[in-house]
């Protein structure tokens, strides 16, 4: 019996050049992602050393390179920044919340893993992903110009002095909520009121209008609405390091892919930042030693603060299953191997967990890391598990160094990231595609963007779903032939029907599935046949399925068909129908069993010898 997470050293010498050349591409992009998330650059560096290390033991992709994404940090993102806004703008008191949503986030990974749910990830509409990548693009590339511009919006006492009123109303109204928690009736007596007022500070007053500002100029209307302030106190030494940062990344591929550019433009505008003594901006502080975990995440773990956020959780897990999966298909096609995907998604289920639990944020397989870990020459899970080593050493050997790496370049590599992970192919292909699939694409891409990303995927699922269903309806009611009565055409075996009985029976034909999208002609059958008719013969030797709808739309007609006295025969019903039509007891309330026949000459046998006996 093969080990859950079994090593071969056969290539050893490949998995080593795979790992440490995926753990060099990582570092940047680590470092961005969590300063882009809001928990900072160690949050995005823990992140990357966890899920990279146990989603390679416990994955199913024996290349793949899991950790930070572009779609998983923007998600993360809104996360934490509601959270901390319900906290009164203090990361330290949300941080426990925020990180029992992302443990939620990768036990539910696990979760879909053990049902089985991999296989089934492919389904999900391309439109909805196009417009959720293009929307992940919009989001990191427009966030990200503030700071490229060195503008901080906490930091623009003008700007946040017109939060100061606001703040002092929430303050006040947290003053009353405490007096009415207590039964002080504060109408009758302004007195404590006012005596509780005298001990709020001006700094405190000062840290919620921040809080409020911070909050304002969140995401990309809050973002372009503070685009005229930047560029009024734009910071041009900042600017200049973002700039460069781009330029090399963009320039550098020109010339090798050998060598990771994004690497490259973090040492060199890096070095010369720190080299010439430059007064910039760097990136917040990485903490030293090795990482420990948050155990608060367990001690004040109430499950009211999480609840608001299972849906959230759910959209990371399968934001992150889909991205891990996609990336091990790219995998499989370089390697000629085929991934597992319930154990891939298992495996970075238990990456983010544990990746969660020592306050890092989640990640999925990154396909740009996987795929320099193949062509340099990667081979097993062991690949994985160096790059996150490597990510760990560097964190213990120059975690001191890496925080004077100035926020520009950060901010320069994350709108490079912003700019390559939207779906140009989807967009260039909006003049050909369908309109109801630009539609949902445009829909997913607009919502995400201005408004809300897990409740626009949702709402783009919604949609794709109607109309697959409306199109898949439509197109098998075209093919399931359930004519009105006068449309009928003779079968084969229908050719010597007695003349004598066509005015006294009439013969329905059922060629096809009776579902939601075909039972409209049916519907007006009752109403199509003549008062001479003395029975009806419905043909159901080609219906090989009814659903609900159908089903009730057959009993409507059979009622309104009994009731006027006409005797209805079933012919050849096939397993599934006459199951449905058994367990609501059309038969044998509406038609007696003795009216469901085998064959169409069985059924006109019965009819001929009970006209002759009448």
């Amino acid at each position: 019996m093969k080990r859950p997470f079994s090593f071969s050293l056969k290539h050893i010498k490949g998995d080593l050049f795979g790992g440490i050349t995926a753990g060099i591409v990582a570092l940047p992009l680590a470092l961005a992602f969590g300063v882009s998330s809001g928990l900072g650059p160690s949050a995005g560096l823990y992140g990357a050393i966890f899920v990279s290390i146990f989603a390679a033991l416990f994955g199913g992709t024996a290349t793949q390179i899991s950790g930070p994404t572009a779609p998983m940090t923007a998600v993360s993102m809104v996360v934490i920044a509601s959270i901390i806004a319900i906290n009164d703008g203090d990361l330290q008191k949300a941080l426990p919340i925020i990180l029992a949503v992302f443990l939620m986030a990768g036990l539910m990974q696990v979760s879909l893993g053990l049902i089985g749910m991999g296989k089934y990830i492919k389904y999900i509409p391309y439109p909805v992903v196009s417009g959720f990548m293009t929307a992940i693009g919009v989001i990191i590339l427009v966030t990200q110009v503030l700071p490229s511009l060195g503008y901080y919006p906490k930091e623009d006492m003008e700007y946040v002095a017109q939060f100061k009123p606001r703040a002092e109303e929430l303050i006040l109204d947290n003053i009353l909520h405490e007096e009415m928690e207590e039964g002080i009736l504060v109408l009758e007596d302004f007195k404590e009121t006012i005596h509780r007022a005298k001990f709020i500070t001006e700094s405190q007053i000062l840290k919620e209008a921040k809080t409020l500002a911070g909050k304002e100029a969140s995401g990309v209307i809050g973002s372009i609405k503070l685009l005229p302030r930047a560029f009024q106190n734009v910071n041009w030494l900042e600017l200049l390091l973002a700039l460069g940062t781009i330029l090399i990344i963009f320039g550098f591929k020109r010339i090798t892919k050998a060598v990771p550019s994004t690497l490259v433009a973090l040492l060199v505008i890096s070095g010369l930042a720190i080299g010439l003594g430059l007064d910039y901006r760097p990136i917040e502080k990485i903490p030293e030693g090795l990482p420990v975990p948050v155990l608060e995440v367990f001690t004040e773990f109430k499950l009211n603060n999480i609840l608001p956020y299972v849906f959230t959780a759910l959209t990371l897990a399968l934001l992150g299953a889909i991205d891990s999966l996609l990336t091990s298909v790219v995998a499989d096609n370089m390697t000629k191997t085929r991934h597992q995907p319930n154990k891939e998604l298992i495996g970075q289920g238990i990456g983010n967990s544990i990746g969660a639990i020592f306050g890092g944020i989640p990640g999925a397989g990154a396909t740009i890391r996987t795929v320099v870990n193949i062509n340099a020459g990667g081979k097993t899970r062991l690949s994985g598990v160096i790059s996150g080593i490597l990510l760990l050493v560097i964190l213990l050997a120059f975690g001191s160094t890496a925080s004077k790496i100035p926020a520009a370049v950060l901010a320069g590599i994350l709108i490079t990231v912003g700019i390559g992970v939207m779906d140009y192919k989807g967009l260039k292909a909006i003049p050909f595609m369908p309109k109801p699939e630009v539609a949902i694409m445009l829909i997913v891409l607009v919502l995400s963007s201005v408004w809300n990303l897990v409740y626009a995927v949702g709402i783009g699922l919604v949609i794709a779903s109607l109309m697959f269903m409306k199109k898949i309806g439509d197109l098998t009611a075209e093919r399931s032939e359930v004519k009105s009565l006068d449309e009928e055409e003779s079968w084969p075996d229908e050719g010597d029907f007695p003349k004598d009985l066509k005015n006294s029976v009439f013969i329905k034909h059922i060629k096809g599935p009776l579902f939601f999208g075909s039972t409209s002609d049916f519907q007006q059958l009752a109403k199509q046949i003549p008062k001479s008719a003395k029975y009806v013969i419905i043909r159901m030797g080609r219906m090989q399925y009814i659903d609900q709808s159908g089903l009730y739309a057959m009993e409507e007609v059979l009622v309104d068909l009994v009731s006027k006295g006409i005797k209805v025969l079933l012919v050849n019903p096939i397993e599934q129908p006459l199951y449905m039509l058994e367990r609501i007891d059309i038969i044998p309330d509406l038609i007696p069993k003795a009216h469901v026949f085998d064959s169409f000459h069985q059924c006109l046998d019965w009819i001929k010898q009970t006209v002759k006996t009448q």
